[in-house]
C-alpha cells in the first residue's frame, strides 16, 4: 500500500503487480463467463488505504486483451484526470471515481452489463427473491437503484455512490443498467459477481416456467446469506484456481 502523501508520479508503471494480476485475471475470465460487453464496462480496484487510487481498464479496450501492464492507475481526487492522454473512458471515471471517493470499504469494483443480471435490471420489481442458496447468499445484501439518467458520467456516479454507504450492501441492481458489484478486493468481487449472475439466471428462468415460486422463507434466507459469508476462504481458492487454469493454458494475462 502506498500512503496519500506519495504523488502518482513517482510510481513506477508496474507498481501494484500482483494487484494488477489479479484484475486483469478477472478480465479474462469475465470473457470467458459471457459477463462483458465488448469494450464497454469496467472493473476497478482500490491501491492504498484511503481507497481513491485506483487501477482501472483502459478505454475501449476489450476484456479479452487487457493485460497487467495496461490498467491505469488513477487518483479519485484529482480533477484532471480525463485531460490527459491515454485518459479513461469518461463513463468508467464517472461511475468509479466517485465510488471510490466516498465509499472506502468499496475496494475492488465491477460494472457489467451481464445477460441476466441486466435482465432482472430491466423489470419493473428487480427484487431478487431467494429461491435456492445462491439467490439466498444475497438476502438484504443488495440495493436497487430506480434512478437511471443516462451514461454514468460524473453525476450518476455520485448518486450510485449515496446507494452504496452501507457496506453490508455490496451488489447494486442498476435499474435498465445491469449490476455493479464490491468487495474487499479481486477474489471476494469476482466471487460474488459469478454468483449474483448466478442467481439471476436461476431467478429469470423460473419465472419463464410459469410456475409459482417455492420462495426460502425469511429466516433461513436470512441464516443462509449469513453462513455463506462466513464460509471460509471459498472467494479466494475460487480464484486462485481460476488463475491456476489461466496460467496452464499459457495466458498472457499477467504480462
Amino acid at each position: 500500500m502506498v500512503t496519500r502523501t506519495e504523488t502518482l508520479t513517482t510510481l513506477p508503471e508496474l507498481l501494484f503487480r500482483q494487484e494488477r494480476t489479479d484484475l486483469a485475471a478477472a478480465f479474462r475470465w469475465a470473457v470467458r463467463l459471457n459477463m462483458h460487453e465488448a469494450v464497454a464496462n469496467h472493473f476497478s480496484l482500490a491501491v492504498d488505504s484511503s481507497g481513491k487510487r485506483f487501477l482501472i481498464n483502459p478505454s475501449q479496450r476489450h476484456f479479452s486483451l487487457i493485460k497487467a501492464s495496461d490498467l491505469l492507475l488513477l487518483d479519485a481526487d484529482d480533477p484532471g484526470v480525463l485531460d490527459r492522454p491515454g485518459a479513461p473512458d469518461p463513463t468508467a471515471w464517472g461511475l468509479h471515481g466517485p465510488i471510490h471517493r466516498y465509499c472506502a470499504h468499496a475496494r475492488c469494483i465491477m460494472h457489467t452489463h451481464s445477460i441476466y443480471g441486466t435482465v432482472l435490471s430491466s423489470l419493473a420489481d428487480s427484487t431478487l427473491p431467494p429461491i435456492d442458496q445462491n439467490s439466498a447468499t444475497f438476502y438484504n445484501r443488495y440495493v436497487i437503484d430506480d434512478g437511471f439518467g443516462g451514461l454514468a458520467f460524473e453525476e450518476e456516479g455520485k448518486r450510485c455512490a449515496a446507494l452504496l454507504q452501507d457496506p453490508n450492501k455490496k451488489v447494486m441492481i442498476m435499474g435498465n443498467h445491469g449490476i455493479l458489484v464490491i468487495g474487499d478486493g479481486v477474489a471476494d468481487t469476482f466471487n460474488r459477481l459469478y454468483y449474483f449472475e448466478q442467481a439471476a439466471e436461476t431467478y429469470i428462468k423460473a419465472l419463464q416456467t410459469g410456475q409459482e415460486l417455492r420462495v426460502i422463507p425469511p429466516e433461513t434466507a436470512g441464516k443462509t446469506a449469513q453462513e455463506l459469508e462466513d464460509y471460509p476462504n471459498q472467494a479466494e481458492r475460487h480464484f486462485s484456481d481460476l488463475k491456476k487454469i489461466l496460467d496452464l493454458e499459457g495466458d498472457d494475462y499477467a504480462e
